[in-house]
């Protein structure tokens, strides 16, 4: 009575009768892997697109300045390429902007595509999983059963 029990042998025992399936756990993690690989593939093409479309804005409205830079014979002139360059910019904003919502659409769609494919992969391996786990289960009990008589 003064002794302590020792749970060691009870707790190996009865890990032992319901075995844990490290492959499972194996699988999910390569799941996981390659669902985060495929979004961040879309989130870098996303950035290049991105930088692409920024880049060139910013070449298209350094051209633009440099007709509005060069130096005119009549003041009225300064006018007109200042007019000129913001009608050509407010174009180009919109063009750009145009470009980056494509852009966005485009992740958008992918991101949606990879969730559902996931959402679908996910459910297979959990009904596999969740198989496998009650054939398992009513083997071990079977065991345990035919052991208790």
């Amino acid at each position: 009575m003064t002794k302590t029990t020792d749970f060691t042998k009870v707790m190996q025992d009865m890990m032992a009768a319901f075995p844990v399936d490290a492959s499972a756990f194996q699988n999910a993690f390569k799941t996981q892997a390659s669902m985060g690989e495929k979004l961040s593939k879309v989130a870098l093409e996303a950035a290049e697109k991105s930088t692409e479309i920024t880049s060139k804005w910013a070449k298209d409205t350094i051209a633009k300045l440099s007709d509005t830079s060069k130096a005119k014979a009549d003041p009225s002139e300064y006018t007109k390429a200042v007019t000129d360059f913001a009608s050509a910019a407010a174009e180009m904003a919109a063009e750009h902007m145009a470009a980056f919502a494509e852009v966005a659409k485009k992740v958008q769609m992918e991101t949606v595509e990879l969730m559902m494919a996931a959402g679908k992969d996910a459910s297979e391996e959990a009904q596999a999983a969740v198989k496998k786990a009650t054939a398992d289960a009513t083997s071990a009990v079977k065991k345990a059963a035919a052991a208790a008589k």
